[in-house]
């Protein structure tokens, strides 16, 4: 019987409380206390690297085919977003909409990320106006790589064309 009422009680009100905010916290430490004199609390809770290692990576998986000058100009552009990032420059908004956006480039999503890329030129783009054109060259580019094509087109044939030949 004492155990009939407690499964409810344990499935309703607490993992709205504790359990959704704990995640965030967690990731949040490491930047906070990277970076505590310059951001403070309002960190947002995403270390710069977290968004410039993906598009830094995507940035390598450009150079072989695409011209040096523009892979320049974009990694040019990733360490001004990296630096303004670190000295705490940009908003909550913009590093928030940075971490979707590269979420999205991960996953092939071109379009919402180029999506977020436009969202941001609009509503931030004294903050960003600086790099985000490299973003936005790196989503181009990446869309238009080769073993990209597949997944675009559709994740079936991206899954099934890569997995088997490789083992």
């Amino acid at each position: 019987n004492p155990f009939a009422a407690l499964p409810p009680r344990a499935l309703g009100p607490p993992p709205l409380g504790p359990v959704s905010p704990a995640p965030r916290a967690e990731s949040g430490k490491p930047s906070a206390a990277a970076c505590l004199e310059e951001c403070g609390p309002e960190e947002g809770g995403v270390p710069a690297d977290t968004v410039l290692a993906p598009l830094r990576e995507a940035l390598d998986a450009c150079r072989p085919t695409v011209q040096k000058q523009v892979c320049d100009d974009i990694g040019r552009r990733l360490t001004v977003l990296g630096d303004a990032w670190a000295q705490g420059k940009l908003s909550a908004p913009v590093r928030k909409r940075m971490s979707l956006l590269v979420q999205e480039l991960q996953q092939q999503h071109w379009d919402a990320a180029d999506e977020i890329h436009r969202s941001l030129m609009v509503d931030h783009v004294n903050e960003v106006s600086q790099w985000l054109v490299g973003v936005k060259r790196l989503i181009a580019e990446s869309r238009s790589l080769p073993a990209a094509e597949p997944a675009a087109a559709t994740d079936g044939s991206a899954q099934a064309g890569p997995g088997p030949e490789d083992p």
